[in-house]
């Protein structure tokens, strides 16, 4: 058990080497013998090499760099052309990337990403008649990958409504794979704006008030589609009712800002083929970021920012992607332009910069950063000053989290959405800074908004436990939250340390050992197993237990003086 960390980083190096080694054996596999030669040069294959696993890697412009010196390769390794195109494009080169999809077109060589690469490019300069063709030859590809099928169909659907009526163009819709209902709904509100059909509000607001998937980004399109008719009030109106729902919509509260300040307020046009096209491969994008498929989501979301370079929600998931790969520079310079896009995003770039410094251990510089941004802010809401006040309490700034919290408190009712977030954030800080009476109301008035809160049951109950009071209604109130949670380490360890004070050892026992294995590198969560194996009469694992605690980098100093207190005198 203690050596499972160490292991599993062992494992993921050497998964990395074989993975390597396959790769190799692969290329040569792949190499036409005859032209081997050529590209058995030292040269040759480092460069190839290096820009392939840097490629693996997400470093688009170093893998763009060494994959640029191929020249060739692509009539030898099939699998060459497919990846230096990935490179161009992730690395903003679209127009190389074209010239060399039209080299592989010369040659007989050209691909599905090499069709569609050529596709947009025409798209975008507005040739509807050559972007109709290629997207077709990436149709006529017939991929197994079933996500590929659907993005060829749709666009070249969308290259070819200039031959259609809206009658004939839902017809072509419907051919599209089933498993796609909800994105063809997608597409055929689209349709039906495109062709100035009069079902095109009731459309639109059919598609978002569907309950069973969340469509609320199609609100800023409704409202986008209003504005294009002048209805700007309109427009306002459909922005403001979405967000009763969907308060924490980015791309609506950046719509809100825009249309009250009259600018940057047609960045879509449904009318246009390739705004419709940049919302598909968004779309597809996000589908294969969820699956973290993150390369090949890029290069969709790259063709996308490409097709609509105006649309800067895009960078969003840009940005999600780039964090999730560990690359926190490019994250960090995603998050300071998107930033210069407007208030909203600048709020929100703020938030996710300062989460990435916190990260870095950069605490100071964070909560320097998002205080700025909040006082700078024009359009203060109160679901902006709870995330200041949430920021400020999770980085231990607790008296002025409190501030943030009451003001918001005093300002809404009881059956506000915020009203149990709120008085749990102000317990919380209450709690840490030693105010335990009103911390304790707190904590029950968010639990009485609303009794489902796993979480805050835990915290509340937990911190009962610790005062050793009202364990047994602790241990009530903490099975109740384990089923609300089931399998959460926090709960199952509470629940185990409620049993532990009520002396309760063997069963309480199997909760703890629970709880560290779903939580093997957490310090309290092992000092508790090892008090629990103690009272169980397993006092050398207990101290093996303890002893680990120790080497923790997690554990704070009092839990150590303790631990070192147990080592010698037991329990």
């Amino acid at each position: 058990f203690f050596f499972i960390i160490n292991f599993m980083n062992i494992f993921k190096l050497s998964l990395k080497i074989i993975g390597q080694i396959i790769f190799v054996i692969i290329f040569f596999s792949t190499l036409h013998a005859k032209n081997l030669d050529k590209f058995n040069d030292a040269d040759y294959l480092s460069d190839y090499f290096s820009g392939i696993l840097l490629l693996n890697n997400n470093q688009y412009n170093e893998s763009y760099k060494f994959l640029r010196n191929l020249n060739g390769l692509e009539k030898n390794h099939n699998n060459y052309s497919v990846k230096y195109l990935y490179a161009l494009i992730n690395s903003g080169n679209f127009n190389e990337a074209f010239k060399y999809s039209r080299v592989l077109e010369k040659q007989k060589l050209d691909i599905f990403e090499s069709h569609l690469i050529s596709g947009v490019f025409y798209l975008k300069n507005s040739n509807l008649d050559l972007a109709k063709k290629y997207f077709l030859k990436a149709k006529n590809e017939n991929s197994k990958f079933v996500l590929k099928n659907y993005v060829s169909s749709s666009l070249y659907n969308w290259s070819n409504l200039d031959t259609l009526d809206l009658s004939s163009a839902t017809l072509e819709l419907k051919k599209i794979d089933e498993r796609f209902e909800n994105l063809k709904k997608i597409q055929n509100v689209f349709l039906n704006c495109f062709f100035n059909s009069p079902h095109t509000n009731n459309l639109f607001d059919e598609l978002t008030a569907n309950k069973e998937t969340n469509f609320s980004r199609y609100n800023y399109f409704h409202a986008s589609h209003a504005v294009s008719f002048g209805k700007v009030n309109e427009a306002k109106k459909i922005v403001q009712s979405a967000l009763k729902l969907y308060p924490r919509n980015l791309l609506l509260n950046q719509y809100k800002i825009n249309l009250n300040e009259t600018k940057k307020i047609n960045i879509f046009n449904c009318k246009k083929e390739k705004h419709v096209v940049a919302e598909i491969l968004y779309i597809t994008a996000n589908a294969l970021s969820s699956q973290s498929i993150y390369s090949l989501s890029n290069f969709y979301l790259n063709l996308a920012k490409y097709l609509n370079d105006d649309f800067h929600s895009f960078d969003t998931l840009l940005a999600e992607n780039f964090y999730k790969l560990d690359n926190l520079e490019k994250t960090k310079k995603i998050y300071r332009d998107l930033g210069e896009k407007g208030e909203a995003f600048k709020w929100y770039s703020t938030k996710q910069l300062a989460r990435i410094l916190v990260q870095e251990n950069k605490k100071d510089k964070a909560i320097k950063l998002t205080t700025k941004a909040y006082k700078d802010l024009k359009n203060k809401d109160i679901y902006e000053t709870f995330d200041f006040a949430e920021f400020l309490k999770n980085n231990e700034k607790f008296e002025k989290s409190i501030f943030y919290y009451t003001t918001i408190i005093e300002n809404i009712k009881k059956d506000h959405p915020l009203y149990s977030e709120c008085t749990d954030g102000r317990g919380v800080a209450y709690e840490r800074i030693g105010k335990w009476d009103k911390a304790e109301k707190d904590l029950l008035a968010s639990i009485k908004a609303d009794p489902n809160q796993a979480y805050v049951i835990n915290y509340l109950a937990y911190s009962w436990i610790e005062q050793g009071i009202k364990i047994e209604k602790s241990l009530n109130m903490l099975e109740t939250a384990n089923k609300l949670k089931a399998n959460d380490p926090y709960i199952i360890d509470s629940l185990g340390w409620a049993l532990f004070k009520l002396q309760k050892y063997k069963v309480s026992k199997d909760y703890l050992q629970m709880a560290v294995r779903l939580m093997p590198g957490d310090p309290i969560v092992n000092d508790h197993y090892g008090d629990v194996l103690w009272k169980n009469g397993n006092e050398i694992q207990a101290r093996y237990y303890w002893n680990y605690v120790l080497k923790l980098e997690k554990t704070e100093k009092d839990l150590k003086k303790t631990i070192e207190k147990k080592l010698i005198k037991g329990l």
